[in-house]
């Protein structure tokens, strides 16, 4: 049996998309995937059990139905941080590897999922690079572009690692830091033995939000047009300077949500106007009746927000970087972006599957 690790170099840089990105592939390609999530940091209960919300919605795409104990045998909860801290760690490595060997049973490969970072957990020596060792499987680490490649913590992977790292992927890279990537970091990667076995460019959709869940996540309330709360914002605006200044940053970002105060009447016009995917008014501020009549007239949805319009923008750049693979649109589009970019082949030969 097989084990590929699914790490990163910090949290939310794509896990989810590439282990679903490449599992879905294997399926596809006649080979039984199994999948364990070591420790999960999100809990719930469904159905009466507890497990991770990451791993009950990964089992679920990839038709899985295992017991959630199994899957996730270590569950961050309070009270479980509250005896770690206090030094009552107990030997979790041993369920984890428990773990791993009842569900890789009958299985070609399992996904091993990492949580947070690949040190992530290491006050209680559960992290990324202990699991990957103590189990004696395959890593890849997923690394996003944020402002750059974090290349050092690459560099420290492959030497904590040795050749159990198989390689590394880039995510959410921008086009306009390609050149640099094929011409420089690339080259410099696999000189120091990092096999870089993809490079994702940036998707919008991919970090978009549905108006609907992003009412719920910044506190608001749709106040209009609520058939068309399933509309997808990609990016947004903020709506505070003069109508004409508005008006030309809102040509070069049309599928944007406008951030602007209820009392500005004339931006929210423009904005309806110009068939932005939502409105989101600060301050608790209602718009007038000529503003909710285009609105509904034009099947464009009203969020009503209470904190003012900084705050606001602060959370929406948090939320659409951070905002979990969950829709079905979401799902199809990772998974064709992930065979596209990555040396799948690669991946399972190495694997030996």
């Amino acid at each position: 049996m097989a084990g590929l690790y699914v790490g990163a170099t910090a949290g939310y840089s794509g896990k989810n998309m590439i282990a679903l990105g490449i599992g879905l592939w294997l399926q596809k390609n006649n080979r039984k995937v199994g999948y364990l999530k070591p420790v999960g940091a999100m809990p719930v209960e469904r159905n009466g059990a507890w497990g991770d919300e990451d791993a009950f919605f990964m089992q679920e795409v990839l038709g899985l139905d295992q017991d959630p104990a199994l899957v996730t045998p270590v569950l961050v909860t309070e009270e479980f941080k509250a005896k770690a801290f206090s030094g009552q760690c107990q030997d979790l490595m041993s369920s984890i590897r428990h773990s791993y060997e009842t569900l890789s049973k009958g299985k070609d490969v399992t996904l091993v999922a990492g949580s947070g970072s690949m040190y992530s957990g290491k006050y209680c020596n559960v992290d990324g690079v202990s699991v990957v060792k103590d189990l004696g499987i395959q890593a890849i680490v997923i690394d996003r572009f944020e402002k750059e490649l974090k290349y050092d913590y690459l560099a420290v992977m492959r030497e904590r690692l040795g050749d159990q790292l198989l390689g590394v992927v880039l995510n959410d890279v921008p086009k306009t830091y390609m050149d640099e990537l094929k011409t420089l970091l690339v080259p410099f990667l696999e000189r120091i033995g990092v096999k870089v076995l993809g490079v994702i460019p940036r998707d919008p959709l991919l970090g978009a939000i549905k108006v609907v869940d992003l009412a719920h996540r910044l506190g608001g309330k749709v106040i209009s047009a609520h058939a068309k709360a399933d509309r997808v914002v990609e990016n947004f605006l903020i709506g505070t300077m003069q109508v004409e200044n508005f008006l030309t940053h809102f040509k070069k970002h049309r599928n944007s949500a406008i951030i602007v105060g209820g009392d500005r009447s004339d931006v929210q016009l423009v904005a309806l106007e110009g068939d932005c995917p939502c409105l989101i008014l600060t301050g608790n501020l209602y718009p007038n009746e000529i503003i909710l009549t285009r609105s509904e007239v034009l099947e464009i949805p009203i969020i009503i927000v209470r904190e003012d319009t900084f705050s606001v923008a602060k959370k929406m750049e948090t939320l659409l970087s951070r905002h979990k693979f969950r829709d079905a649109v979401k799902i199809k589009q990772g998974a064709e972006v992930v065979a596209a970019n990555v040396d799948l082949a690669y991946i399972r030969e190495k694997l030996g599957i």
